[in-house]
């Protein structure tokens, strides 16, 4: 029997997976997914979005497409990262809300009709957040930093609950049909069309097999990413940086004029002197990185670097 939402409809239901080296738990995800889909709805695709995996996950989802006209399998040409994939399986899915989740188990297929019980309480995203995250010290560290640089982004409290297990509204696509950017942050292009997220604690368990993708490394440079990507808060703190040195600059001659006035000699001593100048030095190009960034992003944006690339052998 069918599961009703709170609204007495049966939801109907796009899930987007995107996977990389994981031909080990694509079959254990996709049992699990349509126990639960088919207890919720009749009106249900899974979307497995292959990001050029180098093991046999494409060869699986292709048997899998054969034998369930409900699974859709999409190949990438290269790696272009996970946001990108699931950009690609969200601009595909065709229900009225859109389930995203890892393909490694670490989300529960099992915890869905939570998320979905809460979006249908009148939210337009609901993040699962895990009860306690699987992970090892580094990788929940950087996972953390990742989540403070998402909400000076995204600007909304939720944003601290942020994980790649949720549930969106597909109409809040339409917010970011014409992103064209290669550097995709899902859960910031999401607020282009609301702040209305909530969350919901969610289980969340040790990862089935093989290691993460995310080191701790490339967490940091997604945060990194996020704030030059999709903020000025850089250029914010580049200018606040020049001014306070500037402020800085005027009382260093203030006191450089105050000595030669009262002791009729300049300020001696080379170290004074080097020390200044490496002092504005460094921030001069500290704000010149910081402009780079920017710069550099605008670049790729007019080189028009695609976000995805379908194979043709999907």
């Amino acid at each position: 029997m069918k599961e009703m939402g709170k609204n007495n409809q049966m939801p109907c239901i796009s899930v987007v997976v995107p996977v990389f080296n994981s031909e080990e738990t694509i079959i254990p995800l996709y049992k699990r997914l349509i126990s639960v889909l088919r207890n919720l709805t009749d009106e249900y695709e899974i979307i497995f979005v292959n990001d050029a995996s180098v093991d046999g996950s494409s060869n699986v989802i292709k048997v899998l497409g054969k034998k369930d006209p409900k699974i859709i399998g999409i190949d990438l040409m290269r790696n272009f990262g996970q946001h990108n994939a699931l950009l690609c399986g969200i601009r595909r899915a065709k229900y009225q809300y859109i389930v995203t989740l890892d393909d490694d188990l670490q989300n529960p297929p099992e915890e869905i009709p939570k998320l979905i019980d809460k979006i249908n309480e009148g939210y337009d995203v609901v993040y699962g957040t895990p009860d306690k995250e699987q992970h090892g010290f580094l990788r929940n560290l950087a996972s953390i930093t990742t989540k403070v640089a998402l909400k000076k982004v995204m600007e909304v409290e939720s944003a601290r609950h942020a994980s790649t297990f949720r549930i969106f509204r597909t109409k809040l696509r339409d917010a970011f049909k014409h992103f064209n950017s290669s550097f995709v942050i899902i859960d910031v292009l999401l607020t282009w069309g609301t702040r209305n997220f909530s969350s919901i604690i969610v289980k969340h368990y040790p990862r089935q097999s093989g290691k993460s993708n995310y080191s701790f490394k490339q967490l940091v440079i997604i945060s990194l990413n996020m704030i030059t990507g999709f903020s000025i808060l850089p250029l914010q703190i580049a200018s606040i940086l020049g001014f306070t040195f500037a402020i800085f600059g005027i009382f260093i001659l203030l006191y450089v004029l105050c000595i030669f006035l009262i002791m009729g000699s300049g300020v001696p001593g080379f170290p004074f002197i080097a020390s200044i100048i490496a002092i504005f030095s460094g921030v001069q190009l500290l704000a010149v990185g910081i402009i780079g960034e920017y710069l550099a992003r605008m670049h790729f944006r007019l080189m028009g670097k695609p976000q995805y690339i379908e194979s043709d052998n999907t």
